[in-house]
């Protein structure tokens, strides 16, 4: 019955997969459909950008290729349904682990539900088509290991290697895994009795093999068809890629006054009156996971998801040990039991978007008439959160949103200069610009309107705003044009 409301729980109160279905806004799944399309059909990796004319080419490692073939051959067998399958079972997948997670811990399953109910609503930071949530799963394996072990099934620990092997090539949050396994083998090298602090050593045996599964680990992290390359590219978003972490909303701190910074209050909140209600020991590894999760998630919003993966068990821990009384005999009523099980699945097959609503949203989403009228030989300039749907239709673009590798080439902050109207006409003329696809009422399609030498063409509404669809005179050389000031202009 707890499996059943919790996999309800995403349909009702997640933004991306309730009834107002904005599942298909994310501008990201469209460029990794076309990523796993070209491996699918090729049979070869994608190791250089094969989607813009502003960097065709050039090197990029596709570090999510794996997770990307899960939503491509799911598309392929049951269309935009395929997406939504994939988004609401991945999440539903991280909560039910979770949860079964806290009910190991604390062996009581109203405290694993609390737990893993408030673990949902910090996951609906990422409740969209995203690769990572595939990849969360991977962290919740390790961590379920680890416990494991630390209740004694030592042995188990002889899994990470293999987990990391899959791991490493569904998303670069395995750089956080094998941090947190470097911490566990750290932590547990020696022996601490100090206040709330206790901890025994590992044997000599038990520490010889965490240090010898270490090193197999690390070894097979080089399983991936980049090698050392796909092992640098975490590093290089954290030392390389500034500006693409100081756009993006995911990255930015935590706004406490939100409704996510709300929950991830409650759960401190939650933890800190529970020990304080009855205080319990900890371990050095214990108190560092709650440490960094909790300071990762209010540095970089998007690691509410992983301050829930980290956290949970613990919590349900907490809410057992402090808020019921009552001990878990396991005593259901199968009749009740059943009856909520069945309303549950029930809800879930009515919930369900047929492929015609989805598709209809997917049209509201993106100006799909405009991105079918551009021809491939025009060089378009276009917003960046339209630019996967552009490569998903084989439409070149200027800028989608894999910004790491436009960062690297200039491309990203010549794309900023031009929407923020710094250079804009001589950027638009170094890159050969013939064409535009932008939204209306910004400074660019302000500038663009009373410009000579371009002219309106299409404009198509969709729930973001209206799109337009400009075209340059042949010839025209974008640097020298002379703006027209707004009272020369025509009404549209």
């Amino acid at each position: 019955m707890n499996a059943a409301i919790l996999m309800v729980l995403p349909m009702i109160f997640a933004s991306t997969l309730n009834s107002n279905g904005n599942l298909l806004y994310d501008p990201d799944i469209w460029w990794h459909l076309s990523n796993a399309r070209a491996l699918a059909v090729t049979h070869h990796f994608v190791r250089a950008d094969i989607f813009s004319f502003t960097i065709v080419g050039q090197q990029w490692i596709n570090w999510e290729w794996l997770s990307e073939l899960v939503y491509w051959f799911s598309y392929r067998g049951f269309g935009l349904r395929g997406i939504y399958l994939v988004a609401w079972l991945s999440l539903c997948a991280n909560i039910l682990f979770v949860y079964w997670r806290g009910f190991w811990v604390s062996r009581h399953r109203g405290a694993a539900f609390w737990a893993a109910g408030l673990a949902f609503l910090l996951m609906t930071v990422s409740s969209g088509p995203r690769c990572i949530n595939i990849a969360y799963l991977a962290m919740s394996a390790e961590m379920a290991i680890l416990e494991a072990a630390q209740r004694g099934n030592k042995r188990l620990v002889w899994l990470l290697p293999p987990l990391f092997c899959l791991w490493v090539n569904l998303h670069g949050i395995w750089f956080v895994g094998i941090a947190l396994l470097c911490l566990y083998v750290a932590c547990g090298l020696f022996q601490l009795k100090l206040g709330v602090f206790e901890q025994e050593a590992f044997s000599a045996p038990d520490r010889n093999r965490l240090l010898a599964v270490l090193v197999v680990t690390v070894a097979a992290l080089l399983v991936n068809p980049d090698g050392w390359r796909l092992l640098w590219n975490p590093l290089d978003m954290m030392f390389n890629q500034k500006l693409n972490i100081g756009v993006v909303g995911e990255w930015q701190p935590l706004h406490l006054d939100s409704p996510l910074g709300i929950f991830a209050l409650l759960a401190i909140g939650l933890m800190l009156v529970a020990n304080c209600i009855r205080g319990r020991k900890w371990t050095i590894f214990e108190l560092a996971i709650v440490f960094f999760a909790w300071f990762a998630a209010l540095d970089h919003m998007r690691f509410t998801f992983l301050a829930a993966v980290l956290t949970t068990p613990l919590l349900a821990r907490d809410i057992e040990r402090s808020f019921l009384a009552e001990p878990d005999t396991g005593k259901t009523i199968p009749a009740m039991n059943a009856l909520m099980v069945a309303g549950a699945v029930g809800l879930m097959l009515y919930m369900i978007p047929s492929q015609a609503a989805l598709q209809k949203k997917a049209g509201e989403a993106f100006p799909l008439n405009l991105i079918a009228s551009i021809q491939p030989s025009w060089r378009t300039f276009n917003v960046d959160h339209v630019g996967g749907r552009m490569d998903f239709d084989f439409k070149p673009c200027f800028i989608d949103s894999r910004f790491e590798i436009f960062e690297h080439r200039g491309v990203l902050q010549d794309y900023l200069r031009i929407t923020n109207l710094h250079d804009s006409l001589a950027l638009l003329d170094k890159y050969r610009i013939d064409h535009a696809l932008i939204q209306d009422n910004t400074p660019i399609s302000f500038l663009l309107q009373r410009t000579p030498d371009w002219t309106l063409q299409m404009n198509e509404k969709t729930d973001d705003g209206v799109y337009l669809l400009l075209a340059r005179t042949p010839g025209a050389a974008a640097g020298s044009s002379a703006v027209v000031p707004a009272s020369a202009t025509s009404q549209r």
